[in-house]
């Protein structure tokens, strides 16, 4: 089944839909808060950071309970309800920051909320697609999630910042939750073809939580190379949240060229899907870490470097397409290699473990640009990117993990 074959099941263009309204709100949503709490009465830097951090922390605390939660109910309805308590939080701060009217803590109370959905929706949205589509066209379905993803991605940054100038950022926000609630009404329609692997009846949370790890930790291949992601964005946070924004103004003349550099990634993030529906390859866990290995640290060594704003450009292309390409082929292997019944608590842990370090990379990226100056601070980024790469070829199961054209399993190649 290739992807013409997918748009034309009706449960699966659902999902599709589904998922491109949740990512227009999840895109939208931050960027309408950070401007309607700059934009409010007494509304500060401090107090951003405050209602931002409200939303992160839960999510991060609650992620592996949302893992846990995604397995043990149908996932349609788990995504239902994340995507209502994201409707309601993000509706509710908009109310807060449009009239003002309550203290500044519920604004917090409210993105808090939001976290707690946000928890429970990823896990559901990454162990949906194997309940709708059979094995032989995971790497199809996921291509086009990934060219809808992308896709919204884009609309949704034009999008919200057209909205805020517009009206500001507490009527944005507004919008955002109706957003969310209609991206529900896709999933509250959806079917699964047959029944679903659930977990052992009777099982407690932890219980849970534990069989979920065993799958998690019983291969090298993932754990690994969510290891290698630990790291990896950490230095990659730094580098386009801080290290970037800082080089642009000292050496590239501020801030257009450097939203023509992201431009360039986002692009290359949709030729990426492109690619990937051409290429299928056996060995995808090498193939995806080798072509990040190449792509991804490339555009920051060369900015490090000093070289041409073209060249840059053209890596950040490159850094796009690779940055597709890892995520059609993770995402494949993951749903073929680990049980159905399993597959929401594997990828919170994934998730978790991903992003860990991204608030290391944050508070280390200032004081590494005060210390090493920008460039240097840049080219850091981009060795710390190549080398975790490169080091986790270093495991055998990494180079050797198979899936075979048809989406089946394949054992991996005997120790």
């Amino acid at each position: 089944m290739g992807e013409k074959d997918l748009l034309r099941d009706r449960g699966f263009v659902f999902l599709l839909v589904g998922r491109f309204l949740a990512v227009m709100g999840t895109v939208g949503a931050p960027a309408a808060v950070a401007f309607g709490v700059l934009e409010a009465p007494g509304g500060n830097p401090t107090r951003l950071s405050v209602v931002m951090a409200c939303e992160s922390v839960p999510m991060l605390v609650f992620m592996l309970a949302g893992g846990v939660v995604a397995d043990r109910y149908r996932r349609s309805r788990v995504i239902v309800v994340g995507l209502g308590l994201s409707a309601v939080a993000f509706t509710l701060v908009g109310v807060i920051l449009a009239t003002g009217w309550l203290p500044w803590w519920t604004a917090g109370l409210a993105a808090a909320v939001a976290g707690v959905g946000a928890s429970v929706l990823n896990p559901a949205l990454a162990g949906i697609v194997p309940e709708l589509v059979e094995a032989s066209a995971l790497h199809a379905a996921n291509n086009l999630i990934g060219l809808v993803r992308n896709v919204a991605r884009i609309l949704g940054v034009v999008a919200v910042g057209a909205l805020v100038a517009a009206v500001g950022g507490g009527d944005a926000l507004l919008v955002c939750g109706a957003v969310f609630v209609v991206a529900a009404l896709p999933f509250a329609l959806i079917g699964t073809r047959g029944p679903r692997a659930e977990p052992p009846a009777g099982n407690s949370f932890v219980a849970d939580l534990r069989d979920g790890w065993a799958e998690f930790t019983r291969r090298e291949w993932l754990w690994v190379v969510v290891l290698q992601s630990s790291l990896h964005f950490m230095a990659y946070t730094a580098a386009v949240a801080v290290v970037g924004p800082a080089l642009a103004v000292v050496d590239l003349g501020g801030a257009r060229p450097w939203s023509w550099l992201l431009a360039c990634e986002s692009a290359g993030m949709l030729a990426g899907v492109v690619v990937a529906m051409k290429w299928r390859p056996r060995r995808t866990i090498l193939a995806g870490v080798v072509s990040t290995a190449v792509t991804m640290p490339t555009p920051f060594l060369l900015l490090g470097a000093g070289a041409p704003l073209g060249a840059v450009m053209a890596a950040m292309v490159l850094n796009g397409i690779g940055m597709s390409m890892i995520a059609v082929l993770w995402a494949t292997t993951v749903q073929v290699k680990v049980p159905t019944r399993a597959l929401s608590r594997v990828s919170s842990y994934d998730a978790l473990g991903s992003s860990v370090m991204e608030p290391v990379g944050l508070l280390l990226a200032g004081p590494a640009v005060a210390v090493l100056g920008v460039r240097d601070a840049m080219t850091a980024c981009g060795a710390i990117l190549l080398g975790v790469t490169l080091l986790s070829l270093l495991s055998r199961d990494v180079r050797t993990v198979r899936v075979d054209p048809a989406g089946e399993h394949v054992e991996e190649a005997a120790r």
